[in-house]
This record gives C-alpha cells, sequence and structure tokens, in this order.
C-alpha cells in the first residue's frame, strides 16, 4: 500500500505552500534546497513543515490537496493548529 502525504510549508514570507508526495522527506529537501529554481517555494526560503496528513489514496490526497489550496489563510493557520472546530465558519464568505 503506497502511502501519500498532502503537505503545507510555511514560507519565509508568512504565505503557505499546499503540496502533495509519496516521499515527503524527499520533496522537503527538494524544496529547502531551491531545486526547481522556477518554484513558488524557491525564493521564499527558508521552509517549515507545518502541516501533514496521510492518504492510502492517491485520489483522495488529490483531492484534499486542490480544496486545501482553494482555503483563505486563516482557515489554512485553523487546519495547523488542529482548531477543526472553526473551519466550518471560516469557509463562509464575508459579504459587505
Amino acid at each position: 500500500m503506497k502511502i501519500c502525504h498532502v503537505y503545507i510549508l510555511k514560507c519565509s514570507d508568512g504565505s503557505y505552500y499546499t503540496g502533495i508526495t509519496s516521499d515527503l522527506e524527499k520533496r522537503i529537501e527538494s524544496h529547502q534546497s531551491g531545486k526547481y529554481k522556477d518554484s513558488y517555494t524557491s525564493s521564499r526560503r527558508p521552509l517549515k513543515l507545518v502541516y501533514y496528513y496521510d492518504f492510502t489514496e492517491v485520489t483522495k490526497a488529490i483531492e484534499v490537496e486542490k480544496q486545501i489550496k482553494k482555503w483563505s489563510r486563516a482557515k489554512k493557520h485553523a487546519l495547523i493548529l488542529g482548531e477543526y472546530e472553526l473551519l466550518p465558519n471560516l469557509a463562509k464568505k464575508k459579504f459587505q
């Protein structure tokens, strides 16, 4: 059974990067080294792994990664802190 990881990195500019991999340690190393010069994280190093979750179904991992990428910074922050009860309210739009 192959494990996939959905992960969130905190970048040096305070932004979050969400990704997916089957080898978390190797992927973090490639982010930290700036292996891909044109990538989002290359110019935002150093990076810190702040969240990851393991999946046994690749399709589910991809689905969750895409979902998290659409979330606001506040909602990602609540997920990272484990404040799951806040997630539903952070999903609601605020209309002026």
